[in-house]
């Protein structure tokens, strides 16, 4: 039986994430107070004592998950034994970190650097994100492709879970379109604009370039990438499709597909939360999803 380690993205972190691991662990803490000198600002600060405001801003969000999950994958030590890894969104960068793909500095680098592009990209035009559950892919993509406001699938999350993404306009008009089509629960994320959409396509420009400098080496192990949900391992194909996932949706629910077909029994998630988990089941009752 394979075991799978995934990886969350934005939305899984909480005030003391990341506290018990710098209390209880000299490499934690040592790998800790070097991303505060990377980023130039305490994020341990903001991370163990913060508000829950301080940590829903972009710039901070993203490297505090990014360090919570990759830390936690290094103290595992001869435990962290993964026969294949993926990632949510922004856990895509944990889980190469993890796997070898990205140094430590550098994923931080990366992370943060696309955290603030996304901040820029989210300023330039009112947008925002909803939760649609209960309708199939297929019908909510049907009905997005008829309104000519930008609106697009996000995040595949899970059997009748999508999540979409657009400008405020196009998000209000495909609610109620969805709503009336008979979707169960549609709800708006308290989010700062539209990930994984056109309207990140500044973030991803900008981005590219920090990414096609970077040095990428061959993952001890397939990396399940959210553009196609295909398993990886070739650097330059896990590059092209890095530079693509901004604006591309995040497909979970393939992934997670693609990894029980390829023999995955056991997942673990790595990081702060238990959303992977839950999603898991909602794929399939019979692996075992389990937090590191």
């Amino acid at each position: 039986m394979k075991k799978a380690y995934v990886f969350p993205g934005q939305g899984a972190q909480f005030v003391g994430m990341g506290r018990e691991l710098y209390d209880h662990s000299e490499a934690a803490r040592e790998l800790f107070e070097q991303a505060n000198e990377i980023l130039g600002f305490r994020i341990t600060d903001l991370m163990f004592s913060g508000t829950d405001e301080d940590l829903r801003q972009t710039r901070v969000t993203q490297p505090a998950i990014f360090l919570h999950s990759v830390i936690l994958a290094r103290t595992l030590g001869e435990d962290f034994r993964p026969d294949m890894v993926a990632g949510h969104s922004l856990g895509e960068f944990s889980a190469l970190v993890a796997a070898g793909a990205l140094t430590f500095e550098d994923g931080l680098v990366l992370v943060s650097k696309r955290a603030l592009a996304m901040q820029k990209a989210c300023e330039k035009e009112p947008s925002t994100m909803a939760a649609i559950i209960g309708l199939e892919d297929d019908v909510v993509e049907a009905i997005l492709g008829g309104i000519y406001e930008v609106v697009v699938p996000a995040n595949y999350n899970g059997p009748g879970q999508l999540v979409i993404s657009g400008s405020e306009q196009g998000i209000d008009i495909a609610c109620e379109k969805l709503k009336e089509a008979g979707a169960k629960r549609v709800l708006p994320l308290k989010v700062g604009g539209a990930f994984h959409s056109p309207l990140m396509e500044p973030a991803r420009v900008e981005l590219a370039q920090a990414i096609n400098e970077a040095a990428l080496n061959t993952p001890l192990c397939p990396v399940y990438q959210n553009v196609d949900a295909q398993a990886s391992t070739d650097p330059k194909e896990i590059r092209q499709k890095l530079v693509a996932q901004l604006t591309s949706p995040v497909r979970w629910t393939q992934i997670m597909q693609a990894m029980i077909r390829d023999g995955a029994g056991v997942f673990v998630e790595v990081g702060p939360g238990k959303v992977l988990q839950g999603l898991v089941k909602k794929v399939d009752r019979s692996v075992e999803a389990i937090s590191a």
